[in-house]
């Protein structure tokens, strides 16, 4: 028996003790980066919590000194536990939506779930460079990166850890759970007002840092209600997230200048529910909107798009299914044009919808909300 053989065995043998103690009882152990992986996971996990032989243990493996903050939203019951604790501890199933892989000498079964799918940083995330067999579960989000990750042999075409399930955050966009107005009440926004929705991605090159406060404050001018949802990197004030900038605290007294609002939930599905118009660079959210079919305007920044290696073909779908734009003056113009013909290149949006966003089943209630979470997690 070689070494690896060998602690399978004892993997084995640990695993029997635990069931044989535990009984029906399984432990889940969910690690995240940020408040927007745990806002992904949510849905599943929420799903599991329901059954009462599974326990939710949370932990941050790289920053286990923000615990706090990324599971801030988390509904009980739910324990937290430091990264050196949980490497003692028996888990049947790992789940993460990010390229993280803690340390579990007793083993688990690992769930990928991935949190966007903008196409930035490609050779990790959209086609990667490394072999993905060491996940039991992949849950793509849509079929064209199911297909690059065959393409680039980080899996194998009948691999049993693939599974299509689509995005589960974004079933509220579609199920009628989510109401605009309401929404905009909670945020202290008069839901008569025209409101735009600016959620740019993180980066030092993201178009908030080239002309973010100057949109929101010829926006608010404009007599918009603008709402911005940063990414939660773009509040982390290093230069490699966001030159430099807290661009919350830079962007916040700006918007309330107007009546606007910096989000602060980590989930931006109700956002986007809330925003008639959508502005973005190059982010997941820009994907995410279509769902919705409402005017959505992209600022083209060259910079974003080669320094964070951005899959092409992403970039082409996005700006096919908006109004590209370069400069300030042109988010203004292509704002009230949205406003005035909101139904113009629906086709378009709803085609690359279809492509990025979905299993390929369409994208109504159903496609989203039916697809087997049970069944497809693995903790037999």
């Amino acid at each position: 028996m070689n070494s690896r053989d060998y602690i399978e065995w004892l993997r084995g043998l640990d695993k029997r003790w635990h069931r044989n103690r535990g009984g029906e009882r399984r432990q889940i152990l969910v690690d995240g980066r940020t408040a927007m992986n745990y806002a992904t996971v949510a849905p599943i996990v929420e799903r599991l919590q329901q059954d009462e032989r599974i326990k939710v243990f949370y932990t941050a493996s790289e920053s286990p000194d923000r615990i706090k903050e990324i599971y801030a939203d988390a509904r009980p019951p739910h324990q937290l536990i430091k990264p050196k604790s949980a490497a003692l501890m028996h888990f049947d199933a790992y789940l993460t939506a990010d390229f993280l892989w803690a340390r579990l000498p007793r083993g688990t079964r690992r769930v990928q779930t991935f949190h966007g799918v903008a196409g930035k940083y490609r050779t990790v995330y959209d086609s990667p460079a490394d072999s993905m067999r060491g996940w039991e579960r992949l849950f793509f989000i849509n079929k064209r990166r199911l297909q690059n990750f065959i393409d680039t042999g980080a899996v194998d075409a009948d691999s049993p850890a693939i599974r299509l399930i689509g995005m589960p955050r974004l079933d509220c966009l579609v199920d009628g759970t989510l109401q605009r107005d309401a929404i905009l009440t909670s945020l202290g926004i008069d839901p008569s007002r025209r409101t735009v929705l600016y959620a740019p991605t993180w980066s030092r090159y993201s178009s908030v840092a080239t002309m973010g406060e100057e949109i929101v404050k010829r926006l608010g001018a404009a007599g918009y209600a603008v709402i911005v949802k940063l990414h939660d990197r773009s509040r982390q004030a290093d230069d490699y997230h966001s030159g430099g900038v807290d661009w919350g605290e830079r962007l916040e007294p700006l918007l309330k200048a107007n009546g606007g609002v910096l989000a602060t939930g980590s989930n931006s599905s109700s956002y986007l529910m809330a925003g008639d118009v959508l502005i973005t660079d190059h982010s997941s959210v820009g994907f995410e909107y279509l769902l919705l079919d409402r005017p959505l305007i992209r600022i083209h920044v060259p910079e974003l798009i080669k320094n964070t290696d951005i899959e092409p073909s992403y970039v082409e779908l996005l700006a096919s299914a908006s109004s590209s734009v370069t400069s300030v003056a042109e988010v203004l113009n292509a704002v009230q044009r949205g406003f005035a013909s909101g139904r113009e290149n629906s086709a378009t949006r709803i085609a690359v919808l279809c492509s990025a966003v979905s299993t390929g089943e369409g994208y109504t209630k159903n496609s989203y909300a039916s697809y087997s979470r049970g069944a497809s997690f693995p903790l037999q």
